[in-house]
């Protein structure tokens, strides 16, 4: 029973979108009716395919899925949403609100926010119009993604995992000098670079991203107590790097 009483009032706000949303497309030159062979709201105008709206209270995967089955009857679909309501709801709404509209863009889905606090006439926002999605490459993620493919040797991580820190070509290479370190106390940069074959340790040794590494003297490091439990923290990938698997 409680749940038949949560439903109709679900229900009930979802039809307050309808009118807002009503409003604003009547506003630009459309006949809208509601509830038309499943589509909560279709709006025709002459000369124009019809539009299509789905209303939910809130961002959801079943909206995008109602929105992308009305795709089989109407290149241009939207989502309507309540906009948030409470502070709490406004922060996650922004924190998520660029990949909600990446998502319905990918989709070719428009996306309406609704919001009851305003006038009536300044309620209904559309953030996006349904358009096809054309992705733009990204040359210099393309050529970071291809040089660390490249770079890195065999395949230390697994796929999927997480809490786990990633083994780049970077960590490898900054392994390697460490390695290196291992069996001396200390040594120079350029014996470091020639015994270890890593062309860029100069820079490695100098950003210490890790804190594997101290300067004791000009050009001469040597090998910390971090450097020390990061060999042991890897010891399984560290055979590859050398070749001796």
């Amino acid at each position: 029973m409680m749940f038949l009483f949560q439903s109709l009032r679900t229900m009930a706000r979802e039809s307050e979108i309808y009118e807002p949303v009503k409003a604003f497309l009547e506003g630009k030159g459309y006949e809208v009716k509601a509830e038309i062979n499943g589509c909560d709201v279709v709006a025709c105008k002459v000369d124009e395919p019809a539009l299509v709206v789905e209303l939910k209270l809130t961002f959801s995967l079943d909206l995008i899925l109602q929105g992308i089955d009305r795709q089989a009857v109407s290149d241009c679909v939207y989502l309507a949403v309540l906009a948030p309501d409470t502070p709490a709801k406004r922060k996650n709404w922004r924190s998520r609100r660029r990949d909600y509209l990446k998502l319905c863009r990918m989709l070719g889905l428009g996306l309406i926010t609704v919001d009851l606090s305003r006038k009536p006439g300044q309620q209904t926002e559309a953030l996006l119009d349904p358009a096809p999605y054309a992705p733009r490459k990204n040359k210099r993620k393309q050529s970071r993604l291809i040089n660390e493919f490249t770079a890195r040797v065999g395949d230390p991580n697994t796929g999927g995992i997480n809490r786990t820190k990633i083994i780049t070509a970077y960590r490898q290479d900054a392994l390697r000098c460490a390695m290196v370190l291992a069996r001396h106390e200390c040594m120079k940069l350029v014996d470091i670079r020639s015994a270890s074959g890593v062309a860029k340790a100069a820079s490695i040794f100098q950003k210490n991203h890790y804190g594997w590494f101290e300067r004791t003297a000009r050009g001469v490091y040597a090998l910390t107590p971090e450097g020390v439990d990061a060999l042991q923290t890897y010891a399984e990938a560290l055979p590859s790097l050398t070749g001796s698997e």
